[in-house]
């Protein structure tokens, strides 16, 4: 018999379809935000898996929330699969298994949600994606060296951006990859409006709601920039558009400074949205692990980096304290503060460098 698995009550032959268990509380939380978005935006009646593999996300989105769903595999062996998968569970009527390159498949049809999980890079989907997608678009990216700027030229080629590997490289990937989404939505008059992305493991993973509207596109547009970055002394500052004038030199050390962009300088989550995320996972009984990603990133606060405690205790010379006291001093100083699930050693905040090391250092 072949190997099966079994994931909220739909249950999937494995075949030789990649299946990874590490991506269940992915799976899980793109459920939930399927169905937040149902409850608290428009109503999502179709919905595309473009790289399906088992098809075992599509098959839970159809079997939880009645959705119609098309789950594509260019094998045409997995895309059998599929088919034989959609028939054990009972989803005829609600899916259909399809064999097609999926820029083809997205250029050609239209559908409310559109989910990008490709082996790789999204950057060569983007735009067939961003035709076909009416409501929603969720996008997975495991190429974290590229977006992270581990693989500087790499990143450059496939996202139009130039990132940085530093300290907070992790929000970094989020952001160039959702600058990329921005500016590839802009092409057919789309806005880009996060509602929550995070990086997690080795993937960054992104939910998105779209219009279709010339002057929201042309608002989206508005939260692209730069982020410069000087790599001695960890001071940081936005630099909104697409060719602004930036200064090279530190104006707190002189050393000279990097820059990374053009990506995404808006907010990452939508508060109310997370919320609704967080009442559909608790009423699943999901995973602890994924709920607790969604109550970090709800809580995190509207800062476009994070800074690494260890890190700044490093540079300063004192010895780190608990991370939470040292929010807490933040908080207690009159700063906006709070931890962050990039890091567990990290923390988003409106203090700039300089207060940070004076309200650490015991300076206030």
């Amino acid at each position: 018999m072949a190997p099966e698995i079994t994931e909220d009550n739909v249950t999937v032959e494995l075949g030789e379809a990649f299946y990874n268990q590490h991506m269940r509380i992915d799976r899980e939380i793109t459920i939930a935000s399927l169905a937040a978005f149902n409850e608290t935006i428009d109503r999502i009646e179709s919905y595309v898996d473009s790289f399906a593999a088992t098809g075992i996300r599509g098959l839970r989105a159809a079997s939880k929330l009645g959705i119609s769903a098309t789950l594509n595999d260019i094998d045409p062996d997995v895309s059998g699969l599929i088919g034989r998968n959609i028939v054990s569970n009972g989803l005829q009527s609600h899916c259909e298994a399809a064999n097609e390159n999926a820029n083809m498949l997205l250029h050609r049809r239209r559908f409310d949600a559109v989910d990008l999980d490709p082996f790789g890079s999204p950057a060569p989907y983007l735009a067939a994606a961003s035709h076909s997608v009416r409501k929603m678009l969720l996008v997975t990216a495991t190429d974290t060296a590229p977006l992270c700027g581990a693989h500087l030229k790499s990143g450059i080629r496939k996202y139009a951006c130039v990132p940085m590997n530093n300290e907070y490289h992790a929000e970094i990937g989020v952001r160039v990859l959702l600058g990329s989404i921005a500016r590839a939505l802009a092409v057919v008059d789309g806005a880009t409006i996060p509602l929550l992305a995070y990086a997690r493991r080795h993937y960054v993973r992104v939910y998105v709601r779209v219009l279709k509207r010339v002057s929201s596109a042309d608002d989206s547009m508005k939260k692209l920039g730069f982020i410069v970055h000087c790599p001695q002394c960890s001071f940081r500052r936005l630099v909104a558009g697409l060719a602004p004038l930036m200064s090279g030199e530190c104006p707190l050390c002189g050393s000279m400074m990097q820059a990374a962009g053009p990506l995404w300088l808006g907010h990452l989550h939508d508060y109310a949205f997370c919320e609704s995320v967080l009442s559909e996972l608790n009423e699943q009984g999901s995973d602890k692990h994924a709920i607790k990603l969604v109550e970090m990133c709800r809580d995190e606060i509207d800062a476009p980096t994070f800074y690494d405690y260890h890190r700044i205790c490093h540079t300063i010379g004192i010895s780190p304290m608990r991370i939470d006291l040292a929010v807490d001093k933040l908080r207690n100083s009159g700063f906006e503060v709070s931890r962050t699930h990039f890091s567990g050693t990290a923390f988003k905040t409106d203090a700039d460098i300089r207060a940070i090391t004076r309200v650490l250092s015991d300076e206030v």
